[in-house]
């Protein structure tokens, strides 16, 4: 991979990491309820596991897909239900203390395992193999896809989880916390009907 490319595929997926999604989404309602370093595993799962769907689907996780399509359809679906669910949880989370409140945010494993139903890591996924895998070197072309969907990945997650511990100072009355969770909520469900409908 030459020079130029490195720097606009780091350019892409910085700027495509940093854009809200369900991701950044979840990382800012669990800095709003949960803080900083209760929120580090959920940021190392987010960056480390879309790495390693990174580097999975530029090895040919896509053909896969292309060969089996109804696969590819089931996860699709699978992945709204699980964005439904996380926005439902996201909606009704009392602050922690509260009767019913959640413990903890999500672990390294769960936000690891969430990148392979989520829309826009598929997307970003799939578009970004397409344009930068190098046929003559697909391994080492995987790995520099990978590492930089990771550097960026790290920079996004922790800003938005950041942002969110920011935002909790201000949030500290109930009905301000009750309004920014429902609204982090109806941006991923806005988000699941974009892809359903638009057909991504």
């Amino acid at each position: 991979m030459t020079f130029d490319a490195l720097i606009a595929l780091f350019g892409i997926l910085l700027a495509a990491s940093w854009t809200p999604g369900p991701n950044n989404m979840m990382l800012a309602a669990s800095g709003v309820n949960y803080g900083l370093r209760a929120t580090a595993p959920h940021i190392f799962g987010v960056f480390i596991g879309f790495g390693f769907m990174m580097f999975a689907i530029a090895l040919g996780l896509g053909e896969v897909f292309l060969r089996y399509p109804a696969l590819h359809v089931a996860l699709r679906w699978g992945g709204a239900a699980m964005l439904v669910w996380v926005a439902w949880k996201i909606a009704t989370a009392k602050r922690p203390g509260e009767a019913g409140a959640a413990t903890k945010p999500f672990t390294f494993v769960q936000a690891a395992a969430f990148q392979w139903v989520n829309p826009k890591a598929w997307i970003m996924a799939i578009s970004i193999s397409a344009q930068f895998l190098d046929p003559q070197s697909p391994v080492l072309s995987a790995a520099i896809m990978a590492s930089v969907a990771m550097a960026g990945g790290a920079t996004s997650a922790t800003g938005w989880a950041w942002f969110g511990m920011f935002l909790a100072r201000w949030l500290h009355s109930s009905i301000r916390l009750r309004i920014f969770n429902w609204t982090m909520a109806a941006i991923i469900l806005l988000g699941v009907a974009v892809v359903l409908l638009g057909g991504y």
